[in-house]
């Protein structure tokens, strides 16, 4: 048992001297932006704001509720602990200590996620240090992580726990071990329980173990496995609200018509400015009237679809890396469960249009797709320099490109800031 334990902590936090420097720069960097924003501005709670002041995030709904049970069924516990955690810092106050406590709870969340990916990086395709550094920063300087570092979100907890499982699933793999059912269950009943829809993700990597499909022995105790994840997470999902699954149904279908009839731009474009774009490289915003149906008017903050040619080929290029990647890659198990967790998140924003006109939001369930698949890219040309010195520079550019944009969007989010709540 302590050696399980000792294990599970070596896996999620920091393990090796070059793991904490790397956690360490960034929860000074994200701690120092949301500190910050925290101390001098309300936005990052608002008794007042339920939803929507930046971005379409939920942030005091999702504080005090966890969130729609439809779409996040087991979040309400989950976040009752965030919530007494940071009372009993403020002294039952909702205060910039409130505020800045739930800050830092995001900042160390999304600074461990990095860790993980970086671990990802150097354990599993034992890419050089230098190369996983570059990656690392270019993963970091990611729209969906500068904002999550700061805000108290279903999105915030839910990409540490991916990574995690990423990570530990290939460790798994690449040692030819199984997913013990435990682990699979744990996994089910936290990332499933946060939001519902990546509850399959949580299988995608039993599909890949070893000799799965010539031994029903093997398959047998693959079936069982996802049995009990899915009948402890449907139990506890019903348990949640006492029994009554038909208010299920009824409500996934309010939220389904409600956030996938806008017509507002057409969809290619919301698909590379928003899904693909937006959770990376900010556009520009617009600001826009909200109210909180109880009388207390507010204003909110939202994304644009890109109006420079330079964003486009920003995207374009990174999806082509990615796509390269991908078919360079095709025979490999680990690359396959990365671009099926992803094409999940695809089939659901940009083939069944669910919340596409705010898809950046959605980020936190698919980012670190982007870092993984660019390592892998990496590692098909470790022996072959040319090749190799390409995709430095190229990711290079792109890093330096990222970086002055998504600094310079950020002026104008502290703007909005200025104007609407200090």
């Amino acid at each position: 048992m302590k050696t399980k334990l000792i294990a599970i902590l070596k896996q999620v936090f920091p393990a090796s001297y070059a793991e904490t420097a790397v956690f360490l720069f960034f929860l000074i960097c994200y701690g120092t932006l949301g500190t910050y924003i925290a101390l001098h501005y309300r936005i990052i709670f608002d008794s007042r704001i339920p939803w929507d002041a930046y971005f379409s995030f939920d942030n005091k709904a999702i504080v005090m509720t966890g969130g729609s049970f439809e779409r996040h069924p087991l979040a309400y516990y989950f976040f009752n602990w965030i919530r007494e955690f940071s009372l009993f810092v403020s002294g039952g106050k909702m205060d910039a200590t409130f505020r800045l406590t739930l800050s830092w709870l995001s900042n160390i969340t999304v600074s461990l996620c990095i860790v993980q990916i970086f671990k990802y990086l150097n354990n599993i395709i034992r890419l050089p240090l230098k190369i996983s550094l570059l990656l690392i920063l270019f993963f970091g300087a990611f729209s969906t992580n500068i904002l999550l570092s700061f805000t108290p979100e279903n999105f915030t907890y839910t990409l540490l726990l991916l990574s995690i499982y990423n990570y530990y699933a290939a460790v798994k793999l690449k040692k030819e071990e199984k997913i013990p059912g435990s682990a699979l269950t744990l996994a089910g009943i936290t990332i499933g329980g946060l939001t519902i829809t990546n509850l399959v993700k949580v299988f995608i990597p039993v599909l890949f173990e070893k000799d799965l499909f010539r031994s029903w022995k093997k398959l047998g105790n693959t079936v069982f496995r996802v049995v009990l994840t899915t009948a402890c997470f449907v139990f506890l999902y019903l348990m949640r609200i006492d029994f009554k699954y038909e208010n299920i149904f009824s409500k996934t279908s309010q939220q389904y018509e409600k956030f996938s009839n806008v017509e507002s731009i057409p969809d290619w474009d919301m698909m590379l400015s928003y899904f693909f774009g937006g959770s990376i490289l900010f556009p520009s915003f617009m600001t826009t009237d909200k109210h909180n149906m109880k009388g207390f008017n507010f204003k909110g903050l939202l994304m644009e679809p890109y109006s420079s040619p330079f964003c486009y080929a920003f995207i374009t290029i990174l999806l082509s890396l990615i796509l390269w990647s991908y078919f360079k890659n095709f025979n490999n198990k680990l690359v396959q469960i990365i671009a099926g967790s992803f094409l999940i998140d695809i089939l659901i924003h940009c083939m069944m249009r669910f919340g596409l006109h705010t898809s950046y939001i959605y980020g936190g369930h698919f980012i670190f797709v982007y870092p993984l698949l660019l390592g892998w890219l990496f590692y098909t040309y470790r022996s072959k320099p040319k090749t190799l010195s390409f995709l430095i520079v190229t990711t290079g550019i792109l890093l330096v490109f990222l970086l002055a944009n998504n600094l310079f969007r950020m002026v104008d989010f502290f703007q909005f800031l200025e104007a609407y709540y200090q």
